[in-house]
């Protein structure tokens, strides 16, 4: 059974960072492209980064480019996000999201609060 784990959120004040983890099970891990998504409040979910198979590639969301870091472990079956300059408008529930041509898995999201 495919199973994202995040963890990592909390409240921190503006200009602070935080670190996301993502752990997988359950799936061959190298084989998919690992996302982050965030959804605020009353807004559409939106992709903030995007990393390749082998970690090659990435991309990121406009309003993150700069900013945040996504990075992956195939050994270790874990991605991560490391934000920095954290802005208000950063606050959402952040969403670790696993994709192949055949599946599409999403964990269950965690808090980041951005307020001072």
């Amino acid at each position: 059974q495919a199973q994202l784990v995040e963890s990592g959120g909390g409240l921190v004040q503006p200009g602070g960072s935080l670190r996301l983890s993502c752990a997988a099970s359950g799936f061959t891990f190298s084989t998919y492209t690992m996302r982050w998504y965030r959804e605020a409040s009353g807004k559409e979910r939106e992709m903030v980064a995007h990393i390749s198979r082998d970690g090659t590639f990435r991309n990121y969301g406009d309003s993150t480019k700069g900013r945040f870091t996504i990075s992956r472990d195939n050994a270790k079956n874990a991605v991560n996000l490391q934000m920095n300059s954290l802005k208000p408008e950063d606050t959402a529930v952040y969403y670790c999201n696993a994709i192949n041509s055949r599946y599409n898995y999403w964990g269950q999201g965690t808090q980041v609060t951005v307020s001072s």
